[in-house]
């Protein structure tokens, strides 16, 4: 499990007499020093921040900073040219902790590192944070053991860089049917509101007895310009709803078979599984990740 940490301020001397001044997150202060040190600066002062209500950052459940594949990608890119240069693992990851722009990224660095710093190892550390897939863990892991760490993380971030450029070609091909679904939502949405209306007063005065198709439409006019809040947070409940039922396997089970069975759509999600499966397994394979192991991994990834 990973150790609660906290921000300290330091000041500090560089090899040039030059007082510098600046915060890191660990455990206490004691490895803080170390981290400081390790860096070639001679401590001066190391404070703890007492964190307050108007200190702490605000984080909306939700709406917080994500870490996206690309962020993954440069971060492995980066890990593996310094492990590659010789730096250390505790002095790759204090610089990356440093200089990762993406923050939600960059404090689980620190957290990482901080927990090698306590004696982990760096694929038992990656694994208590849902942001490395088991596909990376299981690789990082397969790397500390064949000595190939370096290696490895390049394979990495050129694996997850194949699966940026898959993502991209299935967003372009669902853009254009995705648009015109939309369009015609809006349209009908519009005509229901303010045209199918105008005519109720003239069915009324022609009087005798509406068409079954006639009626169907004079009434989801009124159901949406009476129930207009149902559009409006209808579909989010939804969403929600469909997350939360896509995670109980046995509905994504079901789900997934109907995706494979949808017209047009579903040979593109055939083609997408079989990419991702191939790819992986081959990858895992690779890096030297036992086959039975590789394929119950590679199973979570399709």
């Amino acid at each position: 499990m990973a150790t609660a940490t906290q921000t300290f301020r330091y000041t500090v001397r560089d090899k040039g007499g030059q007082t510098r001044s600046g915060s890191l997150d660990a455990v206490d202060q004691r490895v803080v020093a170390t981290r400081l040190r390790d860096m070639g600066y001679a401590p001066v002062s190391i404070t703890a921040v007492q964190q307050t209500a108007l200190t702490k950052e605000l984080t909306i459940p939700g709406f917080g900073t994500k870490v996206g594949l690309k962020d993954l990608v440069v971060f492995s890119r980066q890990f593996s040219t310094m492990i590659s240069s010789g730096l250390s693992l505790i002095r790759a990851l204090n610089i990356l902790a440093e200089q990762t722009e993406n923050k939600a990224l960059a404090k689980i660095v620190g957290e990482v590192r901080t927990e090698i710093e306590q004696g982990r190892s760096l694929s038992s550390a990656l694994a208590d944070h849902k942001v490395f897939p088991k596909l990376y863990v299981a690789m990082v892991k397969a790397g500390e053991t064949a000595g190939i760490l370096d290696e490895v993380l390049l394979r990495i971030a050129e694996t997850l860089e194949k699966d940026l450029a898959l993502r991209g070609k299935i967003k372009s091909a669902l853009t254009y049917p995705v648009v015109v679904l939309i369009m015609a939502v809006l349209l009908t949405i519009i005509m229901l509101i303010f045209i199918v209306p105008t005519f109720v007063g003239m069915f009324e005065q022609l009087g005798g007895e509406l068409p079954l198709p006639t009626q169907i439409l004079l009434m989801l006019s009124t159901i949406v310009r009476k129930a207009w809040f149902v559009l409006i947070f209808g579909p989010p409940l939804m969403m929600r709803a469909f997350a939360y039922a896509r995670a109980k396997p046995p509905i994504r089970f079901q789900l997934d078979r109907l995706k494979l069975k949808l017209p047009v759509f579903g040979v593109l999600f055939h083609k997408l599984a079989l990419s991702r499966f191939s790819r992986n397994l081959g990858t895992l394979l690779r890096a030297g990740v036992p086959i039975l192991t590789a394929l119950d991994i590679t199973a979570d990834t399709i």
